[in-house]
């Protein structure tokens, strides 16, 4: 069964994911608990990412994703895991950068966004390893090569 998905377009870009590719790889950086979860995610325009980066990371400049993950209170059963906000200009132009297809480069920035949704976290040199680590297995199991490979 697939999590519930909540997807708000909020960009003018044409080169989107179609709605199924994004549920498939919320489902698979989920798992085995992916039925009993919720996400939204959000697709924005550089000027929101670099809004929502400034507020929340003190970083002013958009970014490819940031992750807003969601804890009930105790004793609330909540399925809403978090929100991802994805800048799709960004997310173009790193592909490009980066001789990506664009298509890994989303499931990957959704992978990504999920594991730090689930508590995962590339702050140490460590928690970045074990990080990278899920991201190119999961990835690698939906056929996308390394996404650190700096040539594919």
């Amino acid at each position: 069964m697939s999590p519930r998905l909540v997807i708000q377009v909020a960009s003018r870009k044409k080169s989107l994911p179609a709605e199924e590719s994004l549920q498939q790889w919320v489902r698979t950086a989920l798992g085995p608990n992916a039925a009993n979860a919720e996400v939204v995610i959000r697709i924005v325009d550089e000027e929101e990412s670099r809004r929502l980066n400034n507020r929340y990371r003190g970083r002013d400049k958009p970014t490819n994703v940031l992750s807003f993950p969601f804890e009930a209170p105790p004793g609330v059963p909540v399925k809403h895991i978090g929100d991802l906000v994805i800048c799709a200009g960004v997310v173009s132009a790193e592909a490009r950068t980066q001789g990506k297809p664009l298509e890994h480069h989303w499931a990957h920035m959704v992978v990504h966004g999920i594991l730090h949704l689930r508590g995962h976290d590339h702050a140490t040199e460590e928690d970045a390893d074990h990080m990278e680590s899920l991201e190119q297995e999961l990835l690698h199991g939906m056929g996308i090569p390394d996404p650190y490979n700096e040539r594919q």
